[in-house]
């Protein structure tokens, strides 16, 4: 297990913060909330942010 660099975790506490009711425990949909609101333009900077979010609404922390 890796550490998350600042801009994904950035990316996913201000979207945590602006869109929480967008974002589930799925990776999947999170996927999908990610590239809604915002405009991220590589898949590998989408999916790290998608997965840090899942991650954090499994747990029960707030970003």
């Amino acid at each position: 297990m890796g550490v998350k660099p600042s801009y994904i975790k950035g990316i996913g506490a201000e979207l945590l913060e602006n869109h929480r009711e967008k974002f589930s425990g799925d990776f999947d949909e999170n996927k999908k909330a990610v590239s809604a609101a915002t405009d991220i333009p590589t898949k590998s900077v989408r999916n790290r942010v998608a997965g840090y979010i899942t991650r954090k609404v499994n747990t029960g922390r707030t970003a």
